[in-house]
């Protein structure tokens, strides 16, 4: 039975996406709806809302300040010199970045002069990045000092993200200025890398209509929450803040953060790394009203020893995505910040982060569900043997149906064709079901994924990591349930000679990112275990070595 706040919702929602409402939808020709009064491009989004929110303080950033005005304008000029260096339209440009202004003005940037903005994983080593540029042949790479250091193309750009942004961006304005192209809805944006259970990271292509999607998905459910706030005579004391905590490389920044602050004249007080103790001063002294993360995030928050020496009754919301969050950490939440209201989003990279989203009392009382699909946009389906629809409460893998769905993996259609159903749905890998109210419930994975707080790591990528090293003879890993980060990845390992974790350890550094490296590595004298198709039988493993 549907809820009180969800009857409110859906009622309220019906208004404002409704005729006469805010936000006007209409059907694309594969019927899927989108926005059609709000500007179908990027670049037509930064002018729009930058304009509507010219003088409001979009971006804090250590002692730096920006309006949305100077974003807008920044933006323009580097555009027009971006142009002047030769970039046209549908060019790639790669972003390799920390968390910083550049990278935002860069992103604009990039999208203004008709490029598709390339977001490169920054905490990528130097194989990685290559894998990358390697598959979309970027025209251009911006990179701050870290990450040029680890990308051997001749034609990257390192620039100094410590200094104020006018000077950072000095050496490329210098190129001048030339026209900018006309951007269309259906032309390419944006290529965001996820990683698969093959392996090496397939880049997901997306259009402008299909980001603009994701954004105004987030903005109408946001604009509904407020209208019932402020039907109940209860609106926000503050102006909208958000701390961005989390990568702009990942579609959660990048679409429900970044783009989505836009709209809404959200300011975004930017953290380069993450810090619990440095996020809740910045809580108190910024005014965040609003705090998306990874559940460990939040988890750290709670726990922090200084948690009680800060004032965070701005703090209103505090959602978390990219993972699970175990229910108790919900129930922990509710005592450490009783004022503030959970929220929990499901959505993939290739989907533009939309999906699902389950918030306030809702969330209190259906914890381990990842909440309804995020209506009107969205469709979820239930898929059983050749792709039927399942019904309500049968078990199977969970895909969705929107127009903010990614167009394709660049240059690899076999895995286009594997994740999209003949019906337009993309396959997430999750199994899971749904309720008699519409509640998803993600209850396993059908990939060989680990989600290691938030960041999506291929066992097929580790272990071939393990195997470069001239000792390993057998090597399976595979997730184990973490308090923390929700699962680490744990290796199991057949040596040929003498091998330490320490020794392995080092050796994968220098090949695969951090957060991709085993938490845990087991040392083994016996073959590992195989099925009957000759492969490791990583479920027999699991029940050995997972606890």
């Amino acid at each position: 039975m549907a809820s009180d706040l969800d009857r409110k919702f859906d009622e309220t929602l019906a208004a404002v996406t409704g005729p006469g409402g805010r936000i006007q939808v209409e059907l694309d020709a594969q019927g899927r709806p989108f926005v059609a009064n709000f500007p179908g491009t990027l670049p037509a989004l930064f002018r729009t809302f930058c304009g509507l929110n010219a003088q409001t303080e979009a971006v804090v950033a250590g002692s730096e300040r920006l309006t949305f005005a100077e974003l807008n304008s920044l933006s323009e000029r580097l555009a027009r010199a971006l142009a002047a260096r030769g970039i046209s339209k549908g060019d790639r440009i790669a972003i390799a970045m920390r968390n910083c202004p550049t990278w935002i003005v860069s992103y604009m940037a990039a999208l203004k002069a008709g490029a598709v903005a390339t977001l490169l994983n920054g905490w990528w080593q130097s194989d990685e990045m290559a894998h990358a540029l390697d598959l979309t042949k970027p025209a251009l790479a911006l990179a701050d000092s870290t990450r040029a250091a680890r990308i051997s193309a001749a034609n990257v750009i390192s620039i100094d993200v410590d200094l104020p942004i006018e000077q950072a961006l000095a050496p490329l304005l210098e190129a001048g200025e030339s026209d900018l192209p006309d951007i269309a809805p259906d032309d390419e944006a944006t290529i965001l890398f996820t990683s698969g259970s093959t392996g090496e990271s397939k880049g997901a292509l997306s259009t402008h209509r299909a980001v603009t999607t994701g954004v105004y998905t987030y903005a109408s459910h946001l604009l509904t929450l407020l209208s019932i706030l402020e039907s109940e005579g209860r609106p926000p004391p503050n102006p909208p803040r958000t701390l961005l905590s989390v990568p702009l490389f990942h579609v959660t920044g990048e679409v429900p953060v970044l783009l989505n602050s836009f709209v809404i004249g959200r300011g975004m007080v930017l953290m380069s790394k993450w810090d619990a103790g440095e996020a809740l001063r910045l809580i108190e002294k910024e005014k965040v009203t609003y705090f998306v993360g990874v559940p460990t995030m939040s988890l750290e928050l709670m726990t922090h020893p200084d948690h009680d020496k800060y004032d965070l009754s701005s703090l209103t919301d505090i959602a978390a995505g990219g993972a699970p969050r175990p229910i108790r950490h919900v129930e922990r939440l509710q005592k450490a910040f009783g004022w503030a209201q959970p929220a929990l989003g499901y959505g993939l990279t290739e989907t533009n982060a939309v999906g699902c989203s389950n918030f306030w009392s809702s969330y209190a009382e259906k914890p381990a569900s990842t909440g309804r699909a995020q209506k009107p946009f969205v469709e979820i389906a239930i898929l059983g043997p050749n792709d039927a629809h399942l019904a309500t409460g049968e078990r199977g893998e969970i895909a969705i149906r929107s127009a903010a769905n990614m167009k394709c993996y660049w240059q690899n259609p076999d895995a286009t064709k594997e994740i999209f159903t003949a019906d337009g749905f993309v396959r997430s890998g999750d199994i899971g079901y749904l309720d008699e109210d519409g509640y998803l419930f993600i209850v396993d994975r059908k990939k060989e994924i680990i989600i290691r707080g938030g960041e999506n790591i291929s066992t097929a990528e580790v272990e071939a990591a393990c195997y470069a090293c001239p000792d390993v003879a057998e090597a399976a890993v595979f997730g184990a349930p973490d308090e923390r980060l929700g699962e680490v990845p744990v290796a199991v390992i057949r040596a040929r000679n003498a091998l330490d974790a320490e020794s392995l350890r080092d050796f994968l550094h220098a090949t695969i990112a951090a957060f991709k490296i085993p938490a845990r590595f087991i040392f083994v004298d016996e073959p590992l275990p195989k099925l009957g198709t000759g492969k490791v039988d990583r479920i027999a493993l699991k029940a050995l070595y997972g606890r």
